[in-house]
């Protein structure tokens, strides 16, 4: 067992809060003034302790940078309606960290561990969490391999941190996507459902292609037959097709999304008819056509949603109607908000108070 309750605390001497503009927060660049540490020695965590958010001095034969042995979970905390920091589901993240853990050959976290560093971390730097609609403190767990050793082999020795930093919208628009028929993000027997930082490392060439042609993100199909929708770029993705919430399963290959889990959970909860199963290209391109593709979004962390305005197919183009309050996008969108700043009862235990 970790005793937690022994987490030393070293303040900033001098916060940066003054530099945070909750009027413009560009996403991922600005960072909080502490961070949470505890390193894996000799086969346990120890030396748990939050510290100011600095640089860090590593080995240029450190394993991670050789052989990407680090893993990765997202989140956020907000400002609920009383002025108090709560997270959404961040046990879920804890879970789903173990997950990738064990793909990659990492010690496990104890839950414990995760959640006390977060909450210790969270209510020393709460400050940055903003308060204005669609702002958020985003939380970055991670771990990763500390040993000075290029050989190819699991590490022995592991930091786990967690980093963060507040953000407005990750998307400020609705995005434009193409459905990616030549590069695959994953394959079966792979890392595709961890949080592995070589997942996104590997995604950002085609990504790049895409966005030289004018498109946001990628929709991924499936690395055997191209023949599959999977996940839209860093998220899930989901379609409204006839009037059914459409979502392939989660599996080897995709990620098991804690939002895509939220929002089908609230479908189902409504009475929608949703259906996880294997979505075809062919059947997405044949909705489009027919004009019976309704909606598409993306659904995770980083966006939370993020509505589909054109799907690009080979050579062509299709438009999506632009998404207004009747949208069910929009509408799971608003429930969410509301069960985070507590203008709605969580009657499903997602809220977790700092």
């Amino acid at each position: 067992m970790i005793d937690t309750s022994t987490i030393r605390i070293e303040k900033t001497s001098q916060s940066r809060i003054n530099e945070l503009d909750e009027d413009n927060i560009p996403f991922g660049k600005l960072y909080s003034d502490h961070m949470f540490i505890a390193d894996y020695i000799d086969g346990e965590w120890q030396d748990l302790r939050i510290v100011p958010y600095q640089n860090m001095s590593v080995s240029p034969a450190m394993t991670t940078l050789h052989y990407a042995i680090t893993i990765f979970e997202g989140l956020k905390a907000y400002k609920n309606a009383a002025g108090e920091v709560v997270s959404f589901r961040p046990e879920a993240n804890a879970s789903r960290l173990n997950v990738s853990a064990e793909r990659m050959c990492i010690p496990q976290v104890p839950e414990s561990l995760f959640m006390d560093g977060l909450t210790e971390l969270l209510k020393l730097d709460s400050a940055w969490v903003p308060s204005k609609p669609g702002t958020a403190l985003y939380v970055r767990p991670f771990v990763f391999g500390t040993d000075e050793y290029i050989g190819v082999r699991p590490s022995n020795n592991y930091r786990f941190m967690i980093i963060t930093c507040p953000v407005g919208s990750y998307y400020t628009k609705p995005v434009r996507v193409k459905i990616e028929t030549k590069f695959s993000r994953a394959f079966e027997g792979g890392t595709g459902y961890a949080k592995a930082g070589g997942n996104y490392a590997a995604s950002l060439y085609p990504a790049r292609l895409a966005q030289q042609q004018g498109f946001d993100q990628l929709i991924w199909t499936d690395g055997k037959s191209h023949e599959f929708i999977e996940e839209s770029g860093t998220m899930n993705v989901m379609f409204m097709i006839d009037g059914v919430l459409r979502t392939a399963p989660t599996s080897g290959t995709i990620l098991k999304g804690i939002t895509r889990d939220s929002v089908l959970t609230i479908a189902r909860g409504w009475g929608m008819q949703v259906e996880e199963a294997p979505v075809k290209v062919s059947e997405v391109v044949a909705a489009a056509k027919e004009g019976r593709l309704q909606e598409a979004f993306g659904v995770g962390t980083a966006a939370t949603i993020a509505p589909i305005a054109t799907i690009g197919f080979e050579d062509e183009l299709f438009d999506l109607p632009a998404a207004d309050d009747s949208f069910f996008s929009k509408k799971v969108l608003k429930e969410l908000d509301a069960i985070r700043t507590g203008e709605v009862e969580d009657q499903r235990g997602w809220v977790y108070k700092i």
